[in-house]
């Protein structure tokens, strides 16, 4: 068990997500930054699906009631076992009645304690990744709160040899306050005028104080919509148009001066005018992404989308070879 002595500000219990149920109008959720989720489960050696804790910002005190070993990625917080300043990327072991806790995060936003043998909450919809807003999944489906006992599995044989291991910093991802964001342009982007896609592309974004693990809101542009008769049932907006399904990334206008990016728990459909897609490699980048930092959104091809998805890919194959 883990004792959970001080919650943090946000901490929950996530992995990769439930996939398949979209169409029911239930998001994938799972970790924000999955990067750096995986690569705490495969410097553990546990499955890569194992579920792990997501912190945000500022993160929880904890009593571990067995001893196992500990892997910690995301970012930088600071960690300490005891008061002893223990590292991250890194296999660390725990012993019965440690208390492990944290300073706030200075750079990044989300950072991952994986455990092995990983948390066993309850499996719901293929997943034990919480969904906050419907409030299942996870810990009770909610985040964790002072008094929580949060169950976890048996370490896995030859874990406690592997303590030491650690992920070199060629591997370990960047946390910047200034990022660039790939985007494929369309959906029913062609509402936007032609001036307004070339804002959209040449503005400096500031990420808003409001962003979470729905979406992500990004103001500081100005976004010119096409002066055409909105379709029967969309209402007499321009930014609107009838009802359309949202993929995870989508890029909403809901007004001129702010863009909405879905992410992981996002709502599934809505009826905001969308101007494109950022690519899957980069919502990593996005969770990571602190208020009042900047980004610009640069346009790519679907061959260029699918080719960085391969480069990510075998980055997380090449990272899994050098753990062996």
């Amino acid at each position: 068990m883990l004792r959970i002595v001080e919650p943090g500000l946000q901490t929950t219990v996530q992995d990769l997500g439930r996939y398949g149920n979209y169409h029911y109008g239930v998001p994938p959720s799972g970790a924000a930054d999955k990067y750096s989720f995986m690569a705490g489960n495969l410097l553990l050696g546990n499955p890569l699906e194992f579920a792990g804790l997501e912190m945000t910002l500022i993160g929880p005190k904890i009593e571990f009631q067995k001893d196992t070993v500990i892997s910690i990625t995301g970012a930088p917080m600071n960690p300490q076992i005891n008061n002893q300043p223990i590292p991250m990327w890194e296999n660390v072991r725990v012993r019965e009645g440690d208390i492990l806790h944290y300073s706030p995060a200075k750079h990044g936003v989300k950072t991952y304690l994986c455990i092995s043998g990983g948390i066993q909450v309850p499996v719901i919809l293929g997943s034990r990744s919480t969904y906050l807003y419907s409030e299942f999944g996870g810990y009770q489906g909610r985040i964790l709160k002072a008094g929580d006992y949060v169950p976890i599995g048996e370490p896995l044989p030859g874990v406690f040899k592997q303590v030491g291991k650690t992920i070199s910093r060629d591997f370990h991802p960047q946390f910047s306050n200034s990022n660039e964001f790939r985007v494929v342009m369309g959906l029913s982007g062609s509402l936007v005028s032609d001036e307004g896609i070339k804002s959209f592309l040449n503005t400096n974004w500031k990420v808003s104080t409001e962003s979470n693990r729905v979406a992500y809101r990004f103001k500081g542009g100005s976004i010119g919509l096409r002066n055409t008769e909105t379709p029967f049932g969309a209402g007499n907006r321009s930014a609107n148009v009838v009802d359309i399904i949202y993929p995870i990334g989508v890029i909403m206008v809901p007004n001129k001066e702010e863009v909405i990016v879905l992410l992981h728990d996002g709502t599934t459909g809505g009826g905001f005018v969308t101007i494109g897609t950022v690519i899957s490699p980069d919502l990593d980048q996005i969770s990571q992404s602190r208020p009042l930092s900047t980004c610009r959104f640069l346009a790519v091809t679907m061959d260029q989308a699918i080719e960085a998805r391969k480069e990510r890919q075998k980055k997380l194959y090449d990272l899994t070879e050098l753990l062996r």
